[in-house]
């Protein structure tokens, strides 16, 4: 026993930590890495440019559009000879012919800008002047207020209708034959009391 335990101990005291361990065993070391030098970025200043107010090109085009209108109509409206209104539904439609292009201005915008490329709408406008063949003989200036564009766009078809009546008397027979110079008096029927609209009524409930 006794034997034993002084191997141990001369095998304990032949072994030496000294150049393993380090001294501080709680600090690390890891190897420096190499730094990058990066130059130094030289950004050149972007000009500044002063923002002018511009106006959008559909406000020149509509500006350049209401001169072209009152350099056609000298007067307004009210003094020109070949006028027509036209009315459908809420829709009041004033309507000036001069011998043109075929041009179609309402309200100081051209017809399909305004109508916003509606074939059916569009159509409205050309049937009266198409019907007698005057598509490209006359120039179509327009005023029109109230209702929808649907409605607008039918008032101004009698509106123009009506005008071609100072043209000549003799295009009553067939504007009248297409059933141009006929004013449309169907509109919205009222509310009643007690209904959702017209005639809808609430859901009847038994129990």
């Amino acid at each position: 026993m006794a034997a034993s335990i002084l191997a141990l101990t001369s095998s304990l005291s032949s072994l030496s930590f000294s150049s393993h361990v380090a001294q501080n065993p709680s600090v690390v070391s890891f190897p420096k890495s190499r730094s990058v030098s990066c130059g130094t970025l030289t950004r050149t200043p972007r000009p500044i440019i002063a923002s002018a107010s511009v106006a959008p090109p559909e406000a020149l085009q509509s500006a350049d559009l209401k001169k072209y209108v009152k350099s056609r109509l000298p007067g307004g409206f009210a003094a020109q000879t070949i006028i027509g209104t036209g009315r459908r539904k809420c829709a009041i439609a004033r309507v000036v012919l001069q011998e043109g292009t075929g041009k179609i201005i309402i309200n100081y915008r051209d017809a399909k800008e305004y109508l916003q490329g509606n074939p059916l709408w569009l159509q409205y406008l050309k049937v009266p002047l198409g019907t007698l063949g005057y598509e490209s003989s006359y120039d179509v200036f327009v005023k029109a207020h109230g209702g929808g564009l649907s409605g607008q766009a039918q008032a101004i078809s009698l509106g123009i209708a009506r005008a071609l009546l100072k043209v000549s008397e003799d295009h009553r027979v067939p504007l009248r034959k297409e059933g141009l110079l006929t004013r449309d008096s169907r509109v919205v029927e009222r509310k009643k009391a007690g209904l959702k609209k017209a005639r809808k009524a609430p859901q009847f409930s038994k129990r």
